[in-house]
């Protein structure tokens, strides 16, 4: 599956990174980099709650 995700800079120099397909998704980095791999997690994790939520 492919997600677009929005990414931008906090007025805290965090780097925030938001799914909006996926309510609530949203994570956070240093930079972009580990912003992106933080929301690649939080998707996965949004996923897997929503399908233990179908069982």
């Amino acid at each position: 599956m492919i997600f677009h995700v929005i990414v931008e800079k906090a007025e805290d120099g965090w780097v925030v990174a938001e799914c909006p397909a996926l309510p609530g998704c949203v994570s956070q980095g240093r930079d972009e980099k580990e912003a992106l791999e933080n929301i690649k997690e939080a998707i996965t994790a949004w996923l897997l709650a929503e399908d233990q939520k179908a069982i």
